[in-house]
């Protein structure tokens, strides 16, 4: 599993590259090699605003239908418009180009709630013991 350090992470398999007052927003990779091959990616509108936990897009796989969640309340700035032609981008480059959506930060005091990579590496391992 890739966990890169300059990142922050939840417990529904988010990340977050906090950059000022906006964040890039993806899927792990863990949750990438969960879902399998990713077939579809329904995109939310730029300028479209979210409280922590809304689903903002949601994922289809070869097998399961999955939702990313909002990290921290905001207002999505960006979309990665390469996903709407080739949403196989999040399995193979989940930190990069398989980035989902850009978003403004909109209560900054959300952000520390988030993980470090060392406690999502642990949260994931003690899933995968339950599981």
């Amino acid at each position: 599993m890739n966990t890169p350090k300059d990142l922050k992470y939840t417990k529904d398999h988010e990340w977050a590259k906090l950059q000022g007052g906006t964040a890039l927003v993806g899927i792990t990779d863990y949750a990438q090699e969960k879902l399998g091959s990713i077939v579809f990616t329904e995109l939310p509108a730029a300028g479209k605003s979210f409280q922590k936990g809304q689903t903002v897009v949601t994922i289809d796989s070869v097998k399961a239908v999955a939702e990313v969640f909002a990290p921290f309340s905001g207002e999505v700035e960006a979309v990665n418009q390469a996903l709407q032609d080739t949403p196989e981008l999040i399995n193979k480059d989940p930190y990069g180009e398989g980035w989902i959506f850009k978003m403004k930060v909109g209560n900054p005091a959300e952000t520390a709630q988030l993980l470090s990579p060392e406690a999502y590496e642990a949260f994931v391992a003690e899933e995968e013991t339950k599981g």
